[in-house]
């Protein structure tokens, strides 16, 4: 064939996982469409906008037929989509994201839409994210003014099958028919080359988001039509569920929105346009700022109630009971200098304690008030002897805290158990594993490698096998995740098409059930909802260190230890080479060194990055011969389940190695 059908086209930036389970899947529908078209219909171009995290090298080992473009700087998504389509020269070009997922007929069906319809320039499919729910921007109008500000200020999402007030998402149209639209999706995006020839590339003005608007705009004011076509879907793991409600997605979203209005409205409509994108920004980052504000500290202002409640009860029992039997009151300092003092400290050891982290347990906030009453402790211990009033005090605000808000947290877990207080309260997951005999097994083993806590309810397939953990058959599927009251339910791609696992989804709607694809002789799985929330997949689920808030309790924890090391050294002084240890200290103090970080000997591909550490957490194997992945899976497991609680431990068990 002298010139292929399709050039397929997938940027890449930091997404290795997610982009590994995408080219499977475009290998199939490749496959598929060699079978209807000959060999050679399809060329597919990975352009890697310099990827840290190992993408480059995995898809030069795993796919060897893919043609990689390795770019030494994060280009944006226009230029690099551009670089692979001026360099390809299939008759239609498909930019797909790398988080998506395709059916097998995907290629095969909407090329064959395109070659019976030549007015066609543009068109985007059917997408569903990862708990096989219809994406509405699967189907968009184009954002004039008063589309805009419906979407602004929330009149598309009141009513989104007006067709006044929905026309953003056209809420109005079925998604199970093919309908004639404005606005293609990037993540999805296939287009004639004889329109690109005419309209242009994608506009390397936008670095990201717009483009795709641009785009499919200009291909209808070339003459061509954009069309959502329905005979086919894709799965999108897409992140804009959380990435919209962070003021930075709406600056960066809205500003692309005015580019957008500069260079295609009439300079009236495009002011009128900016005025309103503008006002949206600030409109939309606050909301976003306000939401983030509440989230953050409506848990805390109400702790800060409960305790400063149970601390002026404390005193005005001691008050009357003990410190003034005969009259008298403690001076207003105690009472509005340093009962305040001691409330922030209470909630400062609670969020240290990872109080305001989900899960909310009874156990960490009451971690947390010891945390506090330690810091009090510590302060009260330098007061002036005639600030110190009462330790019996602290000892009682500790007491009645500890048990009010642990007990609180249990009660509202057993309330509300889908909520931050009951998340995960079942320690456990229960797992239903879809797939033939051999992967099933194979993935069971991996979960158990994994660290997780995961128990495995029973295997699903197409056709009985004999096995003591065969549940039933996968039409049934619905019924058999309901009786086994399972958390997850997770497909082995090996042994089921794509086009399989997107109608389980669609037809097992539960709620709370997540859903995740095991890729064939993969060594992890990918599910959730969005690309940036936890759980994303089993064997880089690495949330935990990775978060800001921890890495920021990190950063305080390796500061606390250098003051309190300090009151150590006579100790070391007989087992610690004290210049070693003060060159140790010195690193940690400035930023460059923590005291524990991930074990050297094992890979830390896929994981954040971390300051060396002068302890890790595979000390005890010091000097003996291990595997190399066995110390991977050591740095995973510590990734993931990070907790100054553990720091601590490992401080305390080798402080004799801190000076080694």
């Amino acid at each position: 064939m002298e010139q292929p059908y399709v050039s397929v086209v997938v940027v890449n930036y930091n997404v290795r996982f997610f982009l590994e389970q995408c080219l499977r899947s475009v290998e199939t529908a490749v496959q598929r469409l060699e079978g209807r078209y000959g060999t050679g219909a399809a060329e597919v171009w990975v352009v890697d906008n310099h990827s840290v995290d190992g993408s480059v090298e995995m898809v030069a080992a795993q796919f060897p037929w893919v043609r990689l473009q390795a770019n030494k700087e994060n280009l944006g998504f226009s230029k690099a989509n551009n670089q692979a389509i001026r360099a390809g020269s299939g008759k239609y070009v498909l930019l797909l994201n790398p988080d998506t997922v395709v059916e097998e007929d995907t290629l095969v069906r909407t090329v064959e839409y395109l070659e019976a319809h030549e007015d066609v320039g543009g068109l985007g499919v059917k997408m569903l994210d990862g708990k096989g729910q219809f994406l509405p921007e699967s189907k968009r109008g184009l954002p004039t003014p008063a589309v805009a500000f419906w979407k602004i200020f929330g009149l598309s999402a009141l009513f989104p099958k007006s067709k006044v007030f929905g026309r953003y998402h056209l809420g109005y149209l079925s998604a199970e028919e093919t309908h004639e639209i404005d606005v293609l999706s990037g993540a999805f995006m296939m287009m004639r080359r004889a329109a690109l020839d005419e309209v242009g590339l994608l506009d390397e003005t936008f670095f990201m988001y717009g483009e795709d608007i641009d785009l499919s705009y200009r291909i209808q004011l070339g003459g061509w039509k954009n069309v959502y076509f329905s005979g086919t879907r894709i799965i999108h793991y897409k992140g804009e569920s959380t990435k919209k409600r962070s003021a930075n997605y709406v600056f960066v979203f809205y500003k692309a929105m005015v580019i957008f209005a500069r260079k295609h409205f009439s300079k009236g409509r495009a002011g009128l346009f900016s005025s309103l994108i503008h006002a949206a920004i600030w409109f939309r980052a606050g909301l976003a700022l306000l939401r983030r504000l509440a989230q953050a500290l409506w848990l805390p202002f109400f702790d800060g109630i409960l305790i400063s409640a149970l601390m002026y009860g404390a005193v005005v029992y001691w008050e009357i009971n003990h410190k003034y039997v005969e009259g008298g009151t403690y001076p207003p300092i105690f009472t509005q200098v340093l009962v305040p003092s001691y409330v922030v400290l209470w909630l400062l050891g609670l969020w240290l304690g990872g109080a305001y982290q989900a899960p909310y347990r009874a156990g960490k906030a009451m971690k947390g008030i010891i945390w506090g009453t330690v810091l009090i402790l510590l302060g009260y211990s330098v007061l002036p002897e005639h600030l110190r009033f009462s330790r019996m005090l602290i000892f009682l605000g500790a007491a009645s805290s500890a048990l009010a808000l642990g007990l609180g947290r249990t009660l509202l877990a057993w309330a509300l158990p889908y909520s931050g207080f009951g998340l995960r309260r079942q320690v456990v997951r229960r797992v239903l594993l879809v797939g033939g005999s051999e992967e099933t097994h194979r993935v069971q083993k991996l979960l158990h490698e994994s660290g997780f806590a995961v128990e495995v309810q029973g295997f699903v397939h197409h056709t009985v096998y004999k096995d003591p953990l065969f549940a039933g058959l996968v039409e049934d599927l619905p019924l058999l995740a309901e009786v086994h009251r399972v958390d997850e339910v997770i497909f082995c791609a090996k042994d089921l098409t794509a086009d399989l696992i997107m109608d389980c989804m669609t037809r097992t709607r539960l709620p709370h059930l997540d859903f995740k694809i095991a890729p064939p002789e993969s060594a992890f799985i990918i599910g959730s909802n969005s690309i940036h929330s936890t759980g994303t997949w089993y064997m880089t689920q690495v949330n935990a260190i990775g978060s800001r808030r921890n890495r920021r309790k990190k950063r305080l924890f390796d500061l606390g230890m250098c003051l309190l090391l300090l009151v150590t050294v006579p100790a070391g002084l007989f087992v610690w080479n004290l210049p070693r240890f003060f060159g140790r200290w010195s690193l940690v103090l400035r930023g460059k060194s923590s005291w524990v970080g991930y074990a050297r000997t094992g890979s830390t591909e896929g994981l954040p990055a971390l300051r060396p550490g002068v302890l890790h957490p595979a000390m005890h194997l010091n000097g003996l011969h291990v595997d190399p992945d066995f110390f991977h899976r050591v740095n995973l497991l510590y990734a993931k389940d990070f907790s100054l609680q553990g720091d601590w431990n490992m401080m305390f068990q080798y402080w004799r190695e801190l000076g080694r």
